[in-house]
């Protein structure tokens, strides 16, 4: 049982807070820690501009990007693709210029999932946020790279969560995160933590370009100018029937814009079955999760989309677990979420072979020793809308919905030239070795903070 002797003073200074959840967290141990730093403490407020929250408005979403700016949500903040995304109406949106994001940011999560950071990139700007996230602004006080990554390490989230309230959605507030001691770390730690983080905001953007110039040469591929608008009622005959997978009746799986667009596109182009290709399509077994502390990192399938997973996600045990090298996500594997939000898609990069993570069982794992087929060109091809839509399609289950993996095999995939197989691999080589040194910069910044202030408690 944790117990602790609470000051008046150190309840007055919280504005009289004398609940156990915020004198008994992480965060106390946190503060003393921070306590003995040799350098000058100031206030987070002291190092920013401003710390809000934009504007509390009810969102309209439209489809069309025409009419709508991305909206982002407390997720969404923390995700490499930030192009998936709903669309807020430019029409009803209120206050549009508070809610919008500007790059070099520190985003913080408020409600729900408490005190995740994101450092927001030229991607980010121009894109707004709901009222769930935190938006500080630095100054010229502290470098602003080295704010984010103080908040971001184990010690800042401690400290984030600490302010904690409400019973049913828990929320923080801005004035409690300005409310933060920070370091007055040396200038010249400061620089070189900024430059890191700088470095992977950069490379993120650069990560996201190549993304976007492989979907395009794809979009342009398929040519999207010929498909016809679809509507949701009219004859399907036996014969759709009879050629659709499990020989389904429910309008979902026979009246869908993936199924029609599909087959349009599959009787002008040229495609294989992802099961008549040299392809490997795989989902592991259910086992039972053992958690531990120290163990292997454990993703599951929203953390996959993330840039940084490994910070928060749990830990399995290494001697409890069935089947760990079956299960271990390896470079350049394609996964699918297969269970409750179905269909998104993710390449592995080598950050999450080197800390030997696993997988979901909700996760299918896709892989392709194909040479015109490759996995990076199926990687372009299954983010498609059209195929997005075409595996919806295929979902079953009235509570949970699912697909399998004789699903990913009967997909269709248009058969490339070899000329665009090629270029779609080296750019999407690109994208992966971005991610990859992006992960690096940032995980060498927060980790450098966090072994300074470690420094301080060893004397």
């Amino acid at each position: 049982m944790k117990t602790a002797i609470v000051k008046i003073n150190a309840v007055r200074s919280i504005n009289y807070r004398t609940d156990a959840s915020y004198h008994l967290s992480e965060g106390q141990n946190v503060q003393r820690s921070i306590a003995a730093s040799p350098y000058p403490l100031i206030k987070v407020k002291e190092v920013a501009s401003d710390i809000f929250i934009g504007n509390r408005a009810k969102c309209v979403y439209v489809k069309d990007i025409k009419h709508g700016i991305p909206f982002l949500s407390s997720s969404d903040i923390l995700k490499a693709d930030l192009d998936n995304v709903k669309l807020a109406s430019k029409k009803y949106t209120p206050e549009i210029e508070r809610m919008s994001l500007k790059k070099g940011w520190t985003l913080i999560s408020r409600s729900g999932t408490i005190g995740n950071c994101a450092f927001a990139n030229a991607k980010h700007a121009q894109k707004l946020a709901s009222e769930d996230v935190i938006r500080l602004v630095p100054n010229n006080i502290l470098r602003g790279g080295l704010v984010y990554a103080y908040l971001a390490s184990k010690y800042g989230h401690s400290l984030l969560t600490q302010g904690t309230f409400g019973a049913v959605i828990q929320h923080i507030e801005p004035a409690f995160v300005g409310s933060i001691a920070i370091p007055k770390f040396p200038e010249s730690f400061q620089h070189e933590v900024d430059d890191l983080i700088q470095e992977a905001a950069r490379l993120r953007e650069e990560a996201a370009d190549a993304m976007e110039e492989a979907k395009g040469k794809m979009r342009r591929f398929v040519n999207y100018s010929f498909i016809k608008k679809f509507y949701k009622t009219g004859w399907v005959s036996s014969k759709d029937i009879c050629n659709s997978l499990q020989h389904r009746l429910d309008p979902p799986a026979l009246m869908n814009d993936g199924v029609t667009t599909m087959k349009e596109v599959t009787s002008r182009m040229k495609s294989e079955n992802i099961a008549n290709i040299k392809a490997t399509v795989r989902r592991p077994g259910i086992f039972k999760r053992s958690y531990v502390t120290n163990g292997i990192p454990y993703i599951k399938g929203s953390e996959i989309f993330l840039n940084n997973p490994f910070r928060r996600c749990a830990h399995l045990s290494r001697t409890k677990t069935p089947f760990i090298d079956e299960m271990i996500l390896k470079e350049g594997q394609i996964l699918i979420t297969c269970a409750g939000s179905v269909g998104n898609i993710k390449m592995i990069t080598k950050e999450y072979e080197d800390k030997k993570a696993i997988g979901s069982q909700d996760i299918i794992r896709l892989s392709s020793d194909d040479e015109l087929y490759t996995k990076e060109y199926l990687f372009t091809y299954l983010q498609m809308p059209f195929v997005y839509d075409y595996i919806q399609s295929m979902k079953y289950g009235s509570v949970i919905e699912r697909i399998e993996p004789f699903h990913i095999e009967s997909i269709p995939v248009v058969t490339p030239t070899k000329d665009l197989s090629e270029e779609i691999t080296s750019i999407i080589q690109r994208y992966m070795d971005c991610t990859y040194r992006a992960f690096n910069a940032e995980e060498k910044a927060i980790s450098m903070v966090e072994q300074e202030i470690e420094k301080w408690n060893k004397h």
